[in-house]
């Protein structure tokens, strides 16, 4: 949503859904996700709303959410737009199966219609830093 706005940092912290993981070709994982919000979306159809009983669960506020399914954010995991949740941890918990099931169908169906922007959230300058300080030092060579 901020993205589409211009934005390259989210206006806010927000709770998000992990939707699919993957390894790039620097053996990185790549976090693909769907924001969690309370604006409701344009599209009623293309949102998951949450239930309160998952909310309370999670420890999550009381006022109404969805998972968005119109856009997804990737991004090297771990990266600096994580946010411990209270308490410490890095995730909430997980969402009743139905539900994971049903937002990545949406998402699914938003990818074959070819309605599904992914939004690169990485810091590439960082990135690079953090590539080459895993990389083999070289030793001076002797001629």
């Amino acid at each position: 949503m901020e993205a589409r706005k211009g934005r390259e940092e989210g206006a806010k912290d927000r709770p998000c859904v992990i939707v699919h993981l993957r390894q790039n070709e620097y053996q990185e994982t790549e976090t693909f996700i769907a924001p969690i919000t309370h604006t409701p979306p344009a599209i009623l159809e293309k949102a998951i709303e949450m239930p309160q009983s998952t909310k309370k669960r999670l420890g999550l506020d009381k006022e109404a959410s969805c998972v968005i399914t119109t856009e997804v954010n990737r991004f090297v995991w771990p990266g600096p737009d994580i946010r411990a949740v209270p308490g410490g941890a890095l995730a909430y918990g997980h969402l009743p199966a139905a539900m994971t099931e049903d937002v990545i169908q949406q998402i699914r169906t938003n990818i074959r219609e070819r309605s599904l922007p992914v939004i690169g959230r990485d810091d590439e300058v960082l990135n690079e830093k953090v590539r080459q300080s895993r990389r083999p030092k070289e030793k001076n060579k002797r001629r």
